[in-house]
């Protein structure tokens, strides 16, 4: 019963397929490959529009790299105070773009809004001795399982493109959050205002692969460069490329994540049926938060059960002193029957 995270969990047997087939007979090396190639076609027509796309190994390689393309060192990224790049991806955002600053701004539900950035762009009246407001980054879905509508997205791009600021939005979850809202890739991203995006695959199948994608062209003008210099350029870039073209093949990123969104969605109902647990935020990907007695979270780990004690803080002063704010992560390789044995753990005595 493992719901630490969903990067427990192993890659989709569809993919390492395609990598074992990968791995027969030679290929160009840095990207000249075909499978490579053909995963950029791949992701032009999954999203309906021409871009770029340039494929990493890691989350915090992608949203450093991609925001290195928005803002330059005197800039200043805003973003929720809780997002990766503001806390879980020690500084790496403010290493690629050359020391541009963070700003994290505190919203319920692990969300931000565009009145947030607003107010926060009012503080800025001192000219160079500020940093130059260059971009919002959006989580998507955000780091407490919520999710933005493409209607909330282009609310931010209508505010900050008058002011010449980009779009980032931090994907790493971004299958979830897209089913979820039952939309199309292209109604999140690019018609709604995004600018680039992290695309995710790892935590969702994949064995090490995202993808920074770019909707507006002349950001990526120099990102060879930027991801040579950041050390993500593979030699073998063809098993990124196999990765890719699995994980989209048929579908499959949305079928993994709807299977971990629907055992979300039976986790959260079986917490919220006991008296002594209450799910305080919407589920609407694959993360589920709780709040539960201390004596109840210990009962369950010393069961055997794997999930964190999650920052207290993300809920202000709704947590008791005898109280541990839970977090869930379900995976598509999540055992239905382990869901289900959870539950029955909790309700026991």
């Amino acid at each position: 019963m493992n719901f630490a995270s969903d990067n427990v969990y192993g890659v989709h047997p569809k993919i390492l397929a395609a990598l074992a087939e990968a791995n027969l007979g030679t290929a160009p090396s840095y990207g000249g490959d075909g499978l490579t190639k053909r995963a950029e076609e791949k992701l032009r027509e999954v999203f309906g529009c021409d871009l770029r796309a340039f494929l990493v190994t890691s989350g915090t390689a992608a949203n450093g790299l991609a925001l290195s393309a928005i803002t330059p060192g005197f800039g200043a990224m805003l973003c929720h105070a809780e997002a990766h790049i503001s806390v879980d991806e020690c500084n790496s955002p403010e290493f690629f773009t050359g020391g541009a600053k963070i700003l994290g701004l505190h919203g319920p539900a692990g969300k931000i809004t565009p009145a947030m950035v607003e107010k926060t762009l009012k503080g800025f009246i001192r000219g160079e001795h500020d940093p130059k407001p260059k971009g919002v980054s959006l989580t998507n879905a955000t780091e407490l399982g919520t999710v933005y509508s493409p209607q909330e997205v282009k609310a931010f791009s209508d505010f900050i493109r008058p002011k010449g600021m980009k779009l980032h939005m931090d994907g790493a979850r971004f299958a979830n959050a897209l089913v979820g809202l039952g939309c199309t890739p292209a109604e999140l991203t690019w018609k709604a205002g995004v600018d680039v995006m992290s695309f995710g695959a790892t935590k969702n199948g994949a064995m090490m692969l995202e993808a920074v994608i770019f909707f507006d062209l002349g950001l990526a003008e120099d990102f060879a460069y930027r991801r040579m210099r950041g050390g993500q350029l593979m030699s073998k870039s063809r098993y990124l490329g196999a990765q890719m073209l699995a994980y989209l093949e048929d579908g499959l990123w949305l079928d993994n994540a709807r299977r971990a969104n629907a055992l979300a969605q039976r986790l959260a109902t079986g917490l919220a049926e006991v008296k002594a647990v209450r799910v305080p935020n919407p589920v609407q990907a694959n993360e589920v938060f709780a709040v539960m007695p201390r004596v109840l979270y210990d009962r369950l780990l010393s069961s055997g059960a794997h999930f964190y004690d999650w920052m207290p803080d993300s809920l202000g002063d709704g947590i008791g002193p005898e109280e541990v704010f839970a977090r869930f992560v379900l995976s598509f390789a999540t055992p239905e029957e382990d869901v289900e044995s959870f539950l029955r753990l909790v309700t026991k005595g």
